[in-house]
């Protein structure tokens, strides 16, 4: 169920001049960096570019969500990592893209591990506004 204005308890505002060879920075100057297409796309890959910024919020989310869950579970997820590889390619309709999330777990089995990340897809905001538009892949 998607939230209403009334349920936002922060909102996020960044402003791109340039689209992907340009500027990319936060209302409150927090995050500012130079943006330009990578290497792989024909760009300088100077700077940092559309996908490593999702990359970065998606990993930072997931492992939030994964916190969540494991206090649920009662499980130990500290000294955990998780990891997102976020890349871009042509479709039908442009462009498109494809994520995969892995998370290393090390206190808990293999198993149990794998539990932990299948659940936290599933609370996960960046997994849920993915869901249906983005393939992810959970390794």
């Amino acid at each position: 169920m998607p939230i209403t204005q009334n349920d936002v308890l922060y909102t996020a505002v960044a402003t791109a001049e340039n689209g992907r060879d340009g500027r990319v920075a936060t209302d409150d100057g927090k995050l500012d960096v130079v943006v330009n297409p990578p290497e792989e796309m024909g760009g300088s890959g100077a700077g940092t570019n559309p996908e490593q910024l999702f990359a970065a919020g998606y990993s930072a989310c997931f492992q939030g969500a994964l916190a969540v869950v494991a206090r649920q579970e009662g499980a130990d997820v500290s000294g955990s990592t998780v990891t997102a590889k976020v890349g871009i390619g042509k479709n039908d309709d442009g462009f498109g893209i494809i994520v995969e999330i892995s998370a290393n777990i090390p206190n808990v089995s293999a198993e149990a591990a794998r539990g932990l990340v299948e659940k936290a897809h599933q609370v996960c905001p960046y997994s849920k506004a993915t869901r249906g538009d983005v393939t992810v892949t959970l390794a």
